[in-house]
């Protein structure tokens, strides 16, 4: 069985009863960053063998997994943190999974995107998830313009030193509109700052912006 399993994406107590569980029981854990995930296993002292399973070693690392696979073997997937698949390779090896007839189940948890919807204050009955955006301004634009006027809302991940750019430019191609800005969520300085973009531009110009963000408007 392969086990897609959620990890907290801050606050450590935010894992599952049934997460514990399965991590303590499986042959091995494919991590996104094995660092990360020791500290998790290190708090809820979880002994078990790692394997880094990130974008650019995941060709090399997926016929290892498969062949444990097929040997019967329980692998978890996990990812740096939330829900591995989303913005995350592991969705590579979810896919080649099923084209292996291998049984796959989800251990669900935290996802930073839903989390920041919920927090957002914006309409959560229509959502696009637009994960990470060209990090070039001509690619960035045309895709914001794409998305300006579906009518849903939108949500966005993107780094902090990239952020005020960012909102910059949907400032451009959308005008001055509502956004919330989502940092350090589930963790001791979560901040949720909702605001015109313009007003926000200038909070994060002042103030240097930390932590990995998710970007909300409509």
């Amino acid at each position: 069985m392969l086990y897609i399993v959620a990890t907290p994406i801050g606050n450590l107590q935010d894992i599952s009863l049934r997460a514990i569980e399965v991590l303590k029981n499986c042959h091995l854990i494919a991590a996104k960053d094995t660092r990360k995930t020791k500290i998790l296993l290190d708090h809820f002292q979880i002994q078990k063998a790692l394997i880094s399973y990130f974008e650019y070693n995941r060709l090399r690392k997926e016929n290892q997994i498969l062949e444990l696979l097929k040997d019967n073997k329980d692998i978890v997937l996990v990812s740096e943190a939330g829900t591995p698949g989303i913005s995350d390779p592991g969705v590579h090896l979810v896919d080649l999974a099923i084209k292996n007839n291998i049984p796959i189940t989800c251990i669900p948890g935290p996802c930073a995107l839903i989390n920041a919807l919920v927090l957002s204050g914006l309409p959560t009955d229509k959502f696009i998830f637009a994960g990470f955006l060209p990090r070039k301004d001509g690619p960035q634009k045309k895709k914001l313009l794409e998305l300006a006027n579906i009518g849903f809302t939108v949500i966005i991940y993107e780094s902090p030193h990239r952020v005020v750019r960012l909102l910059e430019n949907i400032q451009e191609a959308l005008g001055d509109r509502q956004v919330a800005a989502c940092r350090e969520m589930t963790k001791k300085f979560e901040e949720i700052k909702r605001d015109k973009i313009s007003n926000l531009i200038e909070h994060f110009k002042k103030v240097s912006p930390r932590g990995e963000f998710t970007i909300i408007f409509r």
